[in-house]
């Protein structure tokens, strides 16, 4: 009897064992697939491109297309020294190509003084330049290579429309660090900055995309590729987010006069302004359109021997002084003031010796005042 229970618990045994083994294998082959899913899904779906956003794409094309018209400037220098003698210093820069003939927008300031300037394109091929045209006022030069094959080159934009908060992309060679994009937005536009040279530059398009040494000169590019600016100076040392360059349409007017054989001498701004327009001005009794409420008057300039008048007193509006009692130009050459950077604009197209005419709201009625546009006096930069 005992035997009979020993046989039968044994067998017993046996079994659960071998249902036990069954049940795992099964198991395993269960999770195999599972496991082998979820390896796959682990994978992205493309290998080249995945997860790109459309604006990021915009980036990519705008770089690969620029990139090749940006160009490393070096310019020579040789300063004479007590001990040493004659001593080369360089200086480094960008530029770009402005058509396929070798023609190059840059900076004053990255060619100024030198002896020898070269240049070095995106194929890392090398030439000498030639200053065609410079502009110390608007810290803007005009230089020419002669390459041995056609170039590529960058669009000329319009820089009378630029809105705060648009996209910019700027390309340059910050601390020589060749072909590098920085992305941003316009933070501001109608800036007046010192220069490295302590020119007063007007009208300047500020931008948080970063820039630093070596940048002077590139491109600043709209989200079509178009240069709207070139990249100028910094507030500081080096990049803190306010960057500035100078409109595009500055350089157009350079290549205007270079073209039409005439030495490049523009005129400034000789007043201060702020913009008022809205409750604002009809606060101050002024018309509601608003426009540029005259805050100085700079002696010698061309708005002071044309009898523009400046503020008479001070109020506090907030947190803000206004200067108010003073011309308010509601219009130039007939076109209705809207921006804060009007003037500087449109005197950026004239000439020494040309005519502006002032549509000024003065003591409660309208008058048209002509200012001819003299030579900035020594102290307005």
């Amino acid at each position: 009897m005992k035997l009979r229970i020993f046989l039968f618990t044994f067998l017993i045994t046996l079994a659960l064992i071998w249902l036990t083994s069954r049940a795992n294998w099964s198991i395993r082959g269960l999770m195999a697939p599972l496991s082998r899913t979820a390896l796959k899904w682990s994978e992205p779906a493309q290998a080249h491109g995945a997860g790109l956003t459309a604006e990021e794409q915009n980036n990519i094309d705008i770089y690969k297309a620029a990139r090749l018209a940006t160009v490393y400037i070096t310019s020579t220098a040789v300063r004479r020294d007590f001990f040493y003698g004659p001593v080369a210093s360089q200086s480094l820069g960008s530029g770009f190509l402005i058509n396929d003939a070798g023609f190059i927008l840059t900076n004053f300031h990255v060619i100024s003084g030198s002896s020898r300037i070269q240049v070095t394109l995106s194929d890392q091929s090398q030439y000498y330049a030639t200053a065609l045209d410079p502009d110390r006022s608007d810290d803007l030069a005009l230089i020419k290579i002669d390459p041995k094959r056609k170039l590529e080159y960058l669009r000329l934009g319009d820089s009378d429309h630029l809105q705060v908060g648009q996209k910019v992309l700027a390309i340059g060679n910050p601390f020589g660090l060749e072909g590098t994009l920085t992305v941003g937005v316009v933070s501001s536009i109608g800036r007046s900055i010192r220069a490295e040279r302590s020119e007063r530059l007007q009208g300047m398009i500020q931008t948080d995309a970063a820039i630093n040494g070596g940048n002077s000169g590139g491109p600043l590019l709209d989200s079509s590729g178009n240069v709207i600016g070139i990249n100028t100076a910094i507030l500081g040392q080096t990049n803190i987010g306010i960057g500035f360059a100078s409109p595009i349409n500055r350089a157009k007017a350079l290549l205007r006069d270079y073209q039409a054989g005439r030495v490049t001498e523009r005129p400034k701004v000789g007043i201060s302004t702020e913009y008022v327009a809205g409750d604002l001005a009809q606060a101050l009794d002024l018309p509601r359109q608003g426009g540029l409420l005259v805050q100085g008057v700079q002696r010698g300039s061309s708005e002071d021997a044309a009898g523009v008048r400046g503020a008479r007193q001070i109020v506090d509006i907030g947190n803000v002084e206004l200067g108010i009692g003073g011309d308010l130009i509601t219009a130039i050459d007939g076109q209705p003031v809207r921006r804060e950077d009007a003037l500087v604009q449109a005197i950026a197209e004239k000439r020494v010796g040309d005519t502006i005419v002032l549509t000024i709201y003065r003591n409660g009625r309208t008058i048209k005042l002509p200012v001819k546009l003299l030579r900035p006096p020594a102290d307005l930069g």
